[in-house]
């Protein structure tokens, strides 16, 4: 990673935006050529735009994409948990501007986006551009200032107008708090000015915070520090920020002590600076607690103690003794908190003020105990913004505590002084806080935080109904969403990714997880466009239920979506998909009949779309029937072969046999290839099948041969096998002694297979010819038939397609189409067999054509091996 200096607007607003709404994300995105790394404290980069997380992020912690019209603009990662919707909504917008326009516009854009209120100011300190935050702020429109001197929009302010002179000069600097009149009230804000350069032009940049926040907690502080215990809080370098009036009436009346000057240095201490002082801030600003006795300028001495607050920088000087609240509470209160001191602990009287404050408690509050004492509760828990909800999320009024004496159980969500929100189980119990028998009672308040408990069970929730590396729903949280009654026409879509195994094998799995991200936004972006939703099913299973749409639209917006290559690996990478779809039914019945369509779809071939109809259900179950079959088939000896002879039209001699394989079903009957060899491609036993086709084709020749008369001699079987398979399988090598030592036999390949015209099919079929085998092309004439391959290849024969031999001799264009064939492959030294010979006719005219030889029904159908032999010996 390298420092980057292109771009400052845009990696300025990045910066803030984490800085603001989430310091603890980091930001990966690719702008201009470069990749971005960006957090709250910096922007680094490197080359190229290759988005890939790192597999940390995809370990844990909570990762969001970033999308805007389908598009991956960037990743957001939290390890702590979910990122805020506001810095998701913001970042969109700052990323998308950034790939749109010229660069000058781009800082435009970018200026308008920013979060906070900014100007962009021309080296003569006129306005270039505005953020909308800073137009909201003084409500007027951008023609009321662009253009204008930043002296007419905020005049009266000098001390402003100095920074930004500085600034345009090359230096940066802080603006001093001041309070703004704005249309909603005054605003106490508070700034920073620098030089900015972008798009090729110099200016500076103001940014302002409205830090009135700041100031009504300083405010409630003070409210807080408003009693006769001298304390102080303080910063980490001694500086005072308030002080209860306790403190300031030990200062000399000729030396009054000054809010912001160090503790050390105020009057009221004997010896000024005072050692003993600044040795317990230092003390506390490195993380302990001291205490000593300080002597007093009017006499006397303050036991001193100084200790650190839960608010980070933030350290807090009392000088109550502890003892002291201890001593004067009622006899046997400090045993009966005993048993509550590890839960945040309160004790109240009976007119709701406080008498106990465990170290827990003023913690978890954010004050100092000794500060509360004798303090109505409620009236600390007002001036400290403490707002409290159910656990659902609806406010609820805090109690009167004079009125609240009864036991109570509950659990509530605190809003504290900190920001955060905590849940809590607080429990009410009365307290006896007198020796006395008329002693009125009071209020024991003991508070479990339950927050880390109620987020795991929360994380929990969430993980049960979401897939963990796309953040989609998963198969419980989809049918969850479709069980609510559907808004009119709606489709629920299914699709699976196609190659994954060889993707994966290409890119790794890293960068295979990241294109499933990819996917992932695409389709959640479609769906949120249609108030549907989208989720993981599987590895690489998806569903997206689309509202509004019907299946067609809903195909073609899929298809669309599709379309465009997703990024990985420095390279584009196109997806192929099974797209099964469905817009009847109800509930959360239609994913599983949308999930039946894409398996449908599946078998149907590569990238294929199918639309559900109960049909399909009976076949996809027969499909899942076979397949459950098919693996138990070989060894269960249920396949067998079934030859139909082949003769020669010229002396009516038997040439041969095709090998045509049958499989005896328990329950289906006899089934042929076409029924279940795509069944056998898809589980890999494509190959087994073959081997066990050839062997047993040249068992059946041996024993023709070794049967027969001398003419049968050179009697050859023909079997039909996949090239395809055998390219990508160890098939052949495993036939290969076999063929070498008893001769390969004769092979017909479709005519579909030859449209590959790679070296590997050439090699392959010179491979098999080389072993005795004769090469044939099957259903020649087809629609996929391709002339070159006849001549590319090492060819012996063509097997003319059924269908040209079934209209001769009643029609004469297939007469002279298969006279023109006859005639090409003789030019061309081929050999030409018709198939699906029916009658004595076509025999005739196909002899007369100069057909070599003919297979059908007109000669034999398919024969069992002893028919085979039979009909042989008649011949």
């Amino acid at each position: 990673m390298t420092p980057v200096h292109t771009n400052p607007a845009l990696h300025s607003a990045l910066r803030d935006v984490l800085r603001l709404h989430s310091p603890l994300s980091t930001l990966l995105a690719p702008v201009g050529g470069e990749l971005l790394r960006v957090t709250a404290t910096g922007v680094t980069a490197q080359p190229g735009a290759d988005l890939v997380p790192p597999d940390a992020w995809l370990e844990r912690g909570e990762m969001t994409w970033l999308t805007r019209d389908g598009n991956l603009l960037g990743l957001l990662w939290s390890e702590t948990g979910a990122v805020p919707a506001d810095a998701v909504q913001v970042l969109t917008l700052l990323l998308s501007a950034a790939q749109q326009g010229s660069p000058n516009r781009e800082t435009d854009v970018l200026v308008t986006q920013l979060p906070m209120p900014a100007l962009w100011l021309a080296p003569d300190l006129k306005v270039r551009q505005a953020s909308r935050p800073f137009l909201e702020w003084l409500g007027v429109t951008d023609a009321a200032v662009l253009g204008r001197p930043v002296a007419d929009v905020l005049p009266g302010r000098p001390g402003l107008i100095a920074a930004l002179d500085q600034a345009a000069a090359g230096r940066a600097g802080r603006l001093p708090d001041e309070t703004f009149e704005l249309p909603g009230g005054p605003r106490r804000v508070r700034g920073e000015t620098r030089p900015f350069f972008a798009g090729g032009m110099a200016g500076v940049m103001a940014l302002w915070q409205d830090v009135s926040g700041e100031y009504e907690q300083a405010r409630r502080l003070q409210a807080l520090l408003d009693t006769d215990v001298p304390t102080a809080l303080l910063a980490d370098d001694g500086s005072v920020v308030q002080a209860s009036a306790g403190l300031m009436e030990l200062a000399p009346p000729t030396a009054p002590a000054v809010p912001g000057a160090p503790l050390w240095a105020w009057p009221c201490f004997a010896d000024v600076p005072s050692d003993a002082v600044r040795q317990l801030v230092g003390v506390a600003a490195a993380g302990g607690a001291a205490q000593a006795d300080v002597p007093l300028a009017l006499g006397g001495t303050l036991p001193l103690s100084v200790r650190r607050t839960a608010v980070p920088g933030l350290l807090v000087a009392s000088g109550a003794v502890r003892g002291a609240s201890e001593a004067s509470a009622p006899a046997g209160l400090l045993s009966q908190l005993l048993s509550h001191l590890e839960d945040a602990a309160v004790a109240l009287d009976h007119a709701g003020r406080v008498q106990f404050v465990s170290d827990p408690a003023a913690t978890l509050l954010g004050v100092d105990a000794a500060r509360l004492l004798g303090l109505g509760f409620g009236r600390v828990l007002a001036d400290l913004g403490v707002h409290a909800a159910s656990p659902e999320g609806e406010p609820l009024a805090l109690p009167d505590w004079k009125e609240r004496q009864k036991p109570f159980d509950r659990e509530v969500r605190l809003a504290l002084p900190s920001g955060t929100v905590r849940h809590m189980q607080v429990r009410g119990s009365v307290l006896a806080l007198g020796d006395s028998a008329g002693s009125k009672p009071g209020l024991l308040l003991s508070a479990r935080d339950v927050t880390a408990l109620r987020h795991a069970q929360a994380k929990m929730r969430h993980d049960a109904r979401h897939d963990a590396l796309t953040g989609l729903l998963n198969r419980a949280g989809l049918r969850e969403a479709l069980a609510a009654p559907a808004r009119g026409r709606e489709t629920v879509a299914c699709l699976s990714v196609e190659d994954a195994a060889s993707l994966t094998a290409a890119l790794g799995r890293t960068a295979f997880d990241h294109l499933l991200i990819q996917l992932a936004a695409r389709l959640n972006d479609l769906s949120a466009e249609r108030g549907g939703e989208a989720a993981r099913l599987a590895d690489t299973v998806f569903a997206v239920q689309l509202p509004g749409l019907d299946a067609a639209e809903a195909r073609r917006r899929l298809r669309a979506l599709l379309a465009t290559p997703l990024r990985a690996s420095q390279r584009d990478v196109p997806l192929a998909c099974a797209l099964g779809l469905t817009d009847q039914g109800e509930g959360a019945e239609r994913l599983a009949d949308a999930e039946i369509a894409m398996q449908h779809a599946r078998q149907q071939g590569r990238a294929e779309v199918s639309v559900f109809e109960p049909a399909l259900r009976a076949a996809v179950a027969r499909t899942f029937e076979l397949e459950d079959a098919l693996g138990r088939a070989l060894g269960a000896e249920q396949f067998t072969l079934l030859y139909q002879p082949a003769v020669c039209l010229a002396d009516g001699r038997p040439l041969g046999a095709e090998a045509l394989l049958r499989w005896h079903h328990p329950t289906l009957g006899v089934l042929s290839p076409g029924s279940f060899l795509p069944v056998a491609s898809r589980m890999d036993l494509l190959t087994q099948v073959s081997e066990w086709v050839v062997t047993e084709a040249l068992r059946a020749r041996a024993e023709v041969r070794a049967a027969g008369p001398a003419a049968l001699a050179d009697w050859q079987v023909s079997v039909n096998l996949s090239l395809a398979e055998l390219r990508g399988s160890a098939g052949l090598g495993r036939l290969m002694p076999q063929l070498r030592s008893q001769g390969a036999p004769d092979i017909e390949v479709t005519a579909g297979s030859l449209l590959d015209h790679s070296q590997d099919t050439l090699g392959l079929l010179e491979q098999l010819r080389s072993l005795g085998a004769q090469l044939s092309v099957d259903d020649f004439g087809d629609s996929s038939t391709n002339l070159a391959a006849l001549t590319r290849f090492p060819l012996s024969a063509v097997k003319l397609h059924p269908t040209l031999t079934a209209r001769v001799p009643e029609d004469p264009r297939s007469v002279a189409l298969v006279q023109g064939t006859v005639d090409l492959a003789h030019r061309l030294g081929l050999s030409v067999t018709a198939v699906g010979v029916e009658t004595p006719a076509q025999l005739d005219v196909l002899r007369e054509l100069g057909c070599d030889a003919a297979q059908g029904y007109a000669i034999a159908p398919p024969l069992s091996r002893p028919e085979l032999l039979a009909w042989l010996r008649g011949r």
